[in-house]
């Protein structure tokens, strides 16, 4: 586990059991898929976890308008 650094590395970051930082997985991510994987990953290690995930539905919710609205476009 990297040491905590709020700008670089914070700790509700790096703090998974995998030993990898939520970067290195959400930077393959739209920014919508990569927020939503990274409120889900901090879910409570930063403060309330409902919050964090009601974020992250928020996210998701907007990922899945956004495709809608393509389809809805091509057909």
């Amino acid at each position: 586990m990297k040491p905590d650094d709020p700008v670089n590395h914070p700790a509700h970051y790096t703090s998974n059991e995998s030993g990898i930082e939520c970067i290195e997985v959400t930077r393959w991510m739209n920014f919508n898929l990569g927020n939503v994987m990274k409120y889900v990953w901090r879910a409570g290690k930063k403060g309330d976890a409902l919050e964090d995930l009601r974020k992250a539905r928020f996210y998701l919710q907007d990922e899945i308008n956004r495709l809608e609205g393509l389809a809805d476009d091509m057909s």
